[in-house]
């Protein structure tokens, strides 16, 4: 049972991941006499559970030291890249590699940042370096230039 309440008949729950982890969920719910949640509804929720997925990513990271110093050159233009949206194969045709380098040198890097996903990296890399600038820059301003 999710929610112990007679009077709780609709429920809808939400996860709250870090670290490729399952660290706390969101929840709703509605009385018997109210319709039940609907897909903007869901997809409301799916809103909310990734904003506190990255918020709690953000907060984790901030209590780690900076890593992106144990990144090489090229690991830091993947992930300016990967931060613009682009995928293994745009970055691959971008810095003349082959996407399947691109997969092996996110594997290590997600190694070596301790993350699980893209997007955790870019929010711990750009968290990190806003930290040290004191400004809301992106963690790429102060990499060799790529194609922007």
């Amino acid at each position: 049972m999710i929610c112990p309440r007679p009077d709780h008949w609709h429920v809808m729950a939400g996860p709250i991941i870090s670290s490729g982890q399952l660290v706390g969920a969101v929840g709703c719910t509605r009385e018997r006499s109210m319709p039940a949640f609907n897909t903007q509804n869901l997809a409301d929720m799916s809103a909310v559970s990734l904003h506190l997925s990255v918020w709690a990513t953000t907060v984790r990271s901030q209590h780690q030291s900076f890593k992106s110093d144990r990144l090489t050159p090229r690991e830091l233009q993947i992930a300016e890249l990967v931060a613009l949206g682009r995928t293994n194969a745009e970055i691959g045709t971008e810095l003349w590699i082959t996407e399947n380098s691109v997969k092996q040198a996110l594997k290590r890097m997600f190694r070596k940042l301790k993350v699980s996903s893209r997007a955790e990296m870019v929010a711990q890399l750009w968290v990190k370096k806003a930290d040290l600038s004191n400004q809301e820059l992106s963690p790429f301003d102060s990499m060799p230039n790529t194609q922007r």
